[in-house]
């Protein structure tokens, strides 16, 4: 038996989110569209039709981690970005999830002051039950906060493919339940490797029964073409409902016999087709804010570096990604 009974805060927090589970989430979603009582989303229709917001485009805090607040936001500024992808979670986070309710509004004051925004986040939450997750999630929003990326879910090797993700599905209604009762959207990101979401028709069958307002994909179209090869656009039109937000880099194959091995490079320098990428968003609607990981070195596998050195270099190439993907989108009259 447990000696320490849960509180009656936390016993009450607990039967709300398996009531919501059981329910399949069906909570109110007033903040989350401009319409209340409007008909939720079917899992087979398209992606919403009408104008497409134009897309802030962020930068993922990840390699910037180092620096303050203010200093990643005057160094993102100056490259010419919109916005900051803060990282809210232990590993190389910016704002770490026990200090949330002081940090991450010093984290945005300091983004807004340099003229950004602070539309998405990246955290490690799997559950709307972990200690810190109603507490980052609430003050996200509060402070205007719009989507986060979730944590990474791996399969059981004992419950098999369709058993992990029937698994998972309860914890995912339990969240979607909580976003929307907050106003904010949950993001899975598709990640090459043998996660979930890596095959990306995956996420489909865990999400299919999700209001895709509540909890959706961060799409990520360098790690769909290196697991999609050619395939990658169907698996894009089967998830265009639930993609709300979207990643942006690129890669190559280095090649010797035997293997081939991923090598992260500008955006622009690889072999992820943008142009038939970019034709396909417009297609289908897709839109939300985008977030460019620079995973390349020098922002990566540089230990030897300076912090001087990556002050002196960082601002530069991440002004050269921009302007490719920039190029890229107004080829294409994306905003």
């Amino acid at each position: 038996m447990n000696p320490h009974p849960a509180s009656p805060a936390a016993s009450s927090r607990r039967r709300f989110l398996s009531q919501v589970a059981l329910a399949g989430a069906a909570v109110p979603l007033a903040r989350l569209t401009p319409e209340a009582g409007a008909a939720e989303p079917k899992a087979a229709a398209p992606a919403a039709a009408g104008p497409r917001a134009p897309s802030v485009v962020h930068v993922f805090s990840k390699p910037l981690h180092w620096m303050s607040h203010a200093e990643t936001a005057k160094t993102i500024a100056a490259a010419g970005y919109g916005g900051i992808d803060y990282t809210v979670r232990v590993a190389q986070g910016h704002v770490l999830p026990d200090r949330v309710q002081e940090d991450l509004p010093r984290a945005i004051d300091a983004a807004h002051a340099a003229g950004l925004k602070v539309e998405m986040i990246t955290t490690e939450i799997t559950s709307a039950r972990e200690k810190n997750t109603e507490t980052l999630l609430r003050t996200a929003a509060k402070h205007g906060v719009k989507f986060y990326r979730l944590g990474n879910f791996n399969y059981d090797a004992k419950l098999g493919v369709s058993g992990s993700i029937e698994k998972l599905k309860p914890a995912m209604q339990e969240l979607a339940a909580l976003n929307a009762s907050l106003g904010i959207h949950g993001a899975l990101q598709n990640h090459a490797g043998t996660r979930i979401g890596s095959a990306i028709w995956d996420l489909h069958l865990l999400l299919r029964d999700i209001d895709p307002r509540a909890l959706g994909v961060q799409y990520d179209i360098r790690h769909a073409v290196v697991e999609g090869g050619q395939s990658w656009p169907v698996a894009l039109k089967l998830l265009a409902p639930w993609i709300k937000c979207t990643d942006m880099k690129d890669f190559k194959w280095e090649q010797s016999p035997g293997k081939a091995v991923i090598e992260n490079v500008p955006i622009g320098e690889g072999i992820v087709p943008f142009d038939a990428y970019f034709k396909l968003v417009r297609e289908l609607n897709i839109g939300g804010p985008m977030s460019v990981h620079l995973e390349y070195p020098p922002f990566e596998r540089t230990p030897n570096m300076t912090e001087a050195e990556k002050r002196e270099k960082f601002p530069g190439l991440m002004k050269k990604d921009l302007t490719a993907l920039k190029g890229y989108m107004a080829k294409h009259n994306l905003g």
